[in-house]
């Protein structure tokens, strides 16, 4: 199947969204790896480490002191 960009570039939003949920969807049932960037495994590795830093992270309790002096 061919589709011409022009195409694609002249349907109305709803159309392409509609399309973009689709191939999401058949994305998600695929069993073929998808191949990501060397900077994504970098990323995810820093996220990783940040996370299980305590000195970046709040505990639960300055989190809800934190909600409840912005809600008074």
């Amino acid at each position: 199947m061919s589709i011409a960009s022009n195409e694609l570039h002249a349907l109305p939003p709803i159309e392409k969204l509609r399309i973009v949920e689709m191939l999401w969807d058949d994305l998600g049932q695929s069993t073929t790896p998808i191949p990501l960037p060397e900077w994504v495994g970098q990323e995810v590795n820093r996220r990783r480490e940040e996370m299980l830093n305590p000195a970046v992270g709040l505990t639960h309790e300055e989190v809800w002191r934190r909600i409840a002096n912005r809600d008074g």
